[in-house]
């Protein structure tokens, strides 16, 4: 069931590459915000075959998740920053920089060594009240607070990388609640899934994740929102994997090897996003 999650988890980071790169060729000629922003998305062919990657990545996310640990399934999402230059290449009519394969190679060697270390592992996809509540209050409380000094701010790097904060957290709340709307499915069918709360939930912030990832996209530079993008979703859903859903990782001296993989990751995000900007600037 673990390899199987990993499968669906790295078909949907893919199909989100693919969501992520058209929306990005969308937005970038938009100089409208908020709701009028995403009126305007609307109508562009380009946001719809991205809105079709997002919603494919969704399916994937979903499957892998009936399967396998949030722990597990997120972080695997943060290849989607690798298959995104390899989309966004040919439909940006633009070469990949020599400095991206290093970075794909640090993605893909610092995720094995981390997951290969922690070792994530717990089937639970259901968790009670009174630990939703607090996660809950503490996911949608962080939105807020990086939402309000981005909306007061100009465009540039400070508001993309604040929105992109929130879209995280909003992605990862997002996959803790699909998680549990998708085990409901799975055990108890298509009624008991449309009375789950976390359905509708997941519904909510799922759009909200959408909006913010949009006007992220729109607000700064590719390389300001992407590392916190990739990176906060996956660690926001760690937590939460671990909190929720009682899922574990090795601990003890295994947290050295994690930390080289987590720094590996980190270095070859930041060196991808800055090859993503160079791609799809135009």
């Amino acid at each position: 069931m673990i390899g199987l999650a990993a499968l669906f988890a790295v078909a949907g980071a893919a199909s989100n590459a693919v969501g992520t790169a058209f929306q990005r060729k969308a937005a970038s000629t938009s100089r409208r915000t908020g709701v009028r922003l995403l009126g305007e998305l609307m109508r562009r062919p380009a946001w719809v075959i991205g809105m079709a990657g997002v919603i494919g990545a969704a399916v994937f996310q979903s499957l892998a998740l009936v399967n396998g640990p949030l722990a597990l399934v997120q972080p695997l999402f943060i290849l989607e920053l690798p298959f995104a230059l390899l989309v966004a290449g040919p439909l940006m009519h633009r070469r990949l920089p020599r400095s991206g394969w290093w970075g794909v190679g640090a993605v893909v060697a610092g995720l094995a060594v981390l997951l290969a270390s922690a070792a994530p592992h717990g089937a639970t996809d259901q968790a009670p009240l009174d630990r939703w509540l607090p996660a809950l209050g503490l996911c949608l409380g962080g939105m807020a607070a990086t939402v309000l000094p981005a909306c007061r701010g100009r465009a540039g790097v400070r508001r993309a990388a604040l929105l992109a904060v929130a879209s995280a957290t909003g992605n990862a709340l997002t996959a803790a609640l699909l998680k549990s709307a998708s085990g409901t499915f799975a055990d108890h069918g298509f009624v008991a899934f449309l009375r789950a709360w976390q359905t509708y939930g997941f519904a909510l912030t799922g759009v909200a994740a959408v909006l913010l990832l949009e006007n992220a996209l729109q607000a700064g530079p590719l390389a300001a929102a992407q590392p916190a993008l990739t990176i906060g979703d996956a660690v926001i859903s760690l937590a939460l994997g671990i909190a929720l859903f009682h899922e574990h990782v090795r601990t003890g001296w295994w947290l050295v090897p994690e930390a080289c993989g987590a720094v590996l990751i980190v270095t070859g995000v930041l060196v991808l996003s800055r090859a993503v900007q160079h791609i799809t600037d135009t």
